[in-house]
């Protein structure tokens, strides 16, 4: 029964908690959490979803400095 629940919670928030533009970097990380809470103890709902959230913060993180990176002036080499 608590799996089935903790399922639900996850589907429900995953459904309306991000847009498909919002996941970038969610599906990589769930698939890393997701197996790396299997092997740590059988919480493969728990890893997946940490490594959604974890995932989606280093695909920001990663944007932001690439815009950062294309606002600085190239030097120019006479």
């Amino acid at each position: 029964m608590r799996k089935i629940i903790m399922t639900a919670v996850l589907a429900g928030s995953l459904a309306f908690g991000a847009s498909a533009a919002d996941a970038k970097g969610c599906i990589k990380g769930a698939i890393v959490g997701g197996v790396a809470g299997h092997y740590a103890h059988h919480h493969a709902l728990a890893g997946a979803a940490a490594g959604c959230v974890t995932g989606h913060y280093i695909a920001k993180h990663k944007a932001q400095q690439r815009a950062v990176a294309a606002q600085q002036p190239v030097p120019v080499r006479h």
